[in-house]
């Protein structure tokens, strides 16, 4: 192998470090490949993460395939330097073992404060667990979504029920209540950094608290599990608004599509 080879491949790290630099700083011709629009308390503390986890990800990657090259440079085939074979080497074996292990737990113990906070501790009203803000039911390929009636409790039959839209006040701790329909779904918002599995026969909760979003703006809501064939239609809409506004959304729903019942989970 000669030189030209070393180089190219030295071009790796190099070009790679480029575009996450490129792409980090919103610089052409990577501008907009970086992390969506963030609209969530919670979403500040997970961009953080991923940023260092990128950043180590990173510093290993460049030092990895650097010392590849400068390998390749020193035993070409024009060079008669000879490496040396190693067997074995306890020391060696060991600091790459505590190295990567001693990174993880770093990590563990680094992000548990953003998974409590967003797996475990559930926002509270009155001392007791808050109440879902909405019911949403998955299914091929779609997203049904309740809001309480006036009486305030989901399954009753004032429910207010609508297709793909889902409608949140903003600065306000939102609980969601997410089942499925049929099989196995996901409910991911990208400016919310939410991301849930939804099991037929299971319910799960999620929660978060929307900042600084723009009212008249649509956040996408996707499916990212394999559902069937029209999985990639599953597609629905988030709105963020004052809670003034959210009033009169529910009042204008409430009005036009009020549901007698549940529909029959099947």
């Amino acid at each position: 192998m000669n030189r030209f080879w070393s180089l190219l491949f030295l071009c790796v790290p190099v070009l790679g470090m480029g575009a996450y630099l490129a792409s980090y700083f919103d610089v052409w011709p990577m501008q907009s490949t970086w992390l969506p629009e963030n609209v969530s308390v919670g979403g500040r503390t997970i961009d953080r993460l991923f940023n260092l986890i990128h950043l180590i990800c990173a510093v290993i990657f460049v030092s990895t395939t650097t010392v590849l090259a400068v390998a390749l440079w020193i035993y070409r085939s024009s060079n008669r330097q000879r490496a040396s074979h190693v067997h074995s080497n306890t020391r060696l074996e060991i600091i790459w073992s505590i190295i990567p292990a001693g990174i993880l737990i770093f990590l563990a113990l680094y992000q548990y404060e953003s998974w409590a906070n967003d797996k475990i501790r559930r926002p509270m009203e009155n001392g007791k667990p808050k109440p879902p803000t909405a019911l949403i039911i998955a299914k091929q390929f779609g997203w049904e979504v309740y809001y309480p009636g006036l009486d305030g409790k989901l399954g009753t039959k004032d429910d207010i029920y609508v297709e793909n839209e889902l409608y949140v006040p903003e600065n306000e701790d939102v609980v969601l209540q997410l089942e499925s329909r049929d099989v196995i779904h996901s409910l991911f918002v990208p400016v919310l950094r939410i991301k849930q599995d939804i099991v037929p026969g299971m319910t799960h909760y999620c929660w978060f608290r929307a900042e600084n979003a723009d009212p008249n703006k649509n956040y996408e809501i996707a499916c990212t599990e394999l559902c069937g064939r029209g999985h990639y239609r599953m597609k629905g809409w988030l709105h963020i608004v004052p809670r003034e506004q959210f009033d009169q959304v529910m009042l204008e729903l409430g009005t036009a599509r009020i549901s007698t019942k549940l529909p029959t989970k099947e």
